[in-house]
């Protein structure tokens, strides 16, 4: 990207040519060294060419000052005289302008008395606002990715992009169901397209995914759940866990069709489960970050025969296809919550308590620049599954690296606050003293969901293995 901009006269060109600078200081360094470490003794022959590697990746990233020499233009940059923000990413004429759209649209709907009193909520109260939903749906935002022929839009992702980054930095409720969409679209029959669909546009509806279970957890081939034919109807029991949007109208569910089949995931199939069917018994919990997940049994619940999803057994194809085309952009969702909270943290860090500031002292600031380092790698890799994207759905290995780094960045990123900010950092929110609320340590106790949703980081590093690397299974 630096040569690019450079070339084109761009003055952020050094900022993301420091931030490169920065980041492969250390990666490039660790790589090496494990390359050393798999090689053994043959590593270290000199007639090997490991050694040579090995010699100008430790030459060049002390190359012009290295690292440390980017570091201290960073943090310069970032912190000094005024400082200024991480760099406003050219999205095309289209998404810069969908970028001004919306934050137009926040400022008139989303401000004032209307988002202050939202503040003042507890963030158990916060994870949803229905009638925001109801008046962004009257922009036809939701399906903005959406092809037309479903109501949608038929944005770009840049413009997709666009969209997310305002409205992260207008501090939004969410809104949609992204995944439920794409499986309908992707395998749903056209009366369950006219049915389901334009109640999500509007924003008038949310679905939640019944996948985990108790024995199962992110192995979902192994769910018990079942369902069984009784006439025109499906017959559901069995128990969920660790369901988020469980106050949702509707229940996206995995269930067991067929108990016997080989691999033991050709028997499954997808429902959709209205929750105010009898039978349905929902136990709430609160999460470690002040948020709500549920255990809910499903005990003898009749469903029409036209709400299964996709064929019968082959429920599999429907989870993983729309998983797979909502993955390629959920870690730029992530990077960007982490690209404005760095924002708030800046804002701190440069506040002057007296005659000083945070932003004095050296370890801090080496601090800062390593994390602007590591938001623009994920940035970037963003934006790369966007190109992709762009040009037919994202590989699923490459919506899953950006997908782990954002989301280990997001809890290294929490962490890191807490470690600038000090211990006023670590009040909860409405606590007496506590910092922004309690913002920057309920983002570390949010940061833990990011590894876990959308697949764990366990299993995203497992398909990133096979398919990125071609390793076995």
């Amino acid at each position: 990207m630096s040569p690019r901009l450079h070339d084109g006269g761009d003055d952020d060109w050094r900022y993301f040519a420091d931030c490169a600078a920065v980041y492969s200081g250390d990666a490039l360094r660790r790589v090496s060294l494990e390359t050393q470490h798999t090689f053994g003794a043959i590593g270290y022959a000199e007639e090997h060419e490991a050694p040579i590697h090995f010699k100008r990746v430790h030459l060049d990233t002390i190359a012009l000052g290295g690292a440390s020499d980017a570091k201290r233009r960073l943090a310069a940059r970032l912190l000094d005289a005024g400082g200024a923000g991480l760099p406003q990413y050219d999205l095309g004429a289209a998404g810069n302008a969908l970028r001004e759209q919306v934050r137009l649209w926040l400022a008139q709907n989303w401000s004032g008395g209307t988002k202050a009193a939202f503040d003042q909520r507890p963030f158990a109260k916060r994870e949803f606002d229905a009638p925001f939903a109801r008046d962004i749906g009257g922009t036809g935002w939701i399906g903005l990715g959406w092809p037309e022929q479903f109501g949608g839009q038929a944005r770009s992702p840049l413009e997709q992009i666009a969209f997310m980054e305002t409205m992260e930095r207008g501090e939004a409720p969410r809104i949609g169901a992204a995944i439920q969409a794409n499986a309908l679209m992707m395998f749903g029959t056209a009366a369950q397209q006219q049915k389901y669909l334009p109640e999500i546009l509007r924003g008038e509806a949310m679905h939640g995914m019944g996948y985990s279970e108790p024995q199962a957890g992110s192995d979902l081939a192994a769910l018990r759940t079942s369902a069984a034919r009784d006439g025109d109807h499906w017959v559901i029991n069995g128990q969920k866990i660790w369901t988020t949007t469980w106050w949702g109208k509707y229940m996206f569910l995995a269930a067991r069709t067929d108990k016997d089949a080989k691999p033991p995931h050709a028997g499954i199939s997808m429902f959709i489960v209205p929750m105010d069917a009898p039978g349905i018994t929902i136990r709430p919990s609160a999460t470690m970050y002040d948020g709500t997940f549920a255990n809910i049994f499903y005990d003898n619940v009749r469903i029409p025969s036209e709400n299964l999803v996709g064929e019968v057994n082959d429920g599999w194809k429907v989870l993983t296809g729309a998983l797979a085309f909502e993955r390629g952009l959920v870690g730029g969702g992530i990077v960007l919550k982490v690209a404005h909270a760095f924002e708030q943290l800046r804002s701190h860090v440069k506040a002057k308590q007296g005659n000083r500031s945070l932003a004095d002292d050296p370890i801090i600031r080496d601090r800062m620049a390593t994390l602007a380092s590591e938001i623009e790698i994920g940035r970037l890799l963003m934006m790369h599954c966007a190109e992709l994207a762009a040009d037919g759905v994202t590989p699923p290995e490459y919506g899953a690296i950006s997908k782990v780094f954002s989301g280990e960045l997001m809890e290294r990123f929490g962490e890191a606050a807490l470690d600038i900010l000090g211990m006023r950092a670590a009040l909860s929110e409405q606590m007496p003293g506590a910092i922004d609320n309690g913002r920057f340590e309920q983002n570390l106790r949010h940061s833990l969901m990011w590894v876990i949703s959308i697949g764990t980081n366990e299993i995203q590093r497992s398909l990133i293995a096979q398919r990125a690397l071609g390793l076995p299974r």
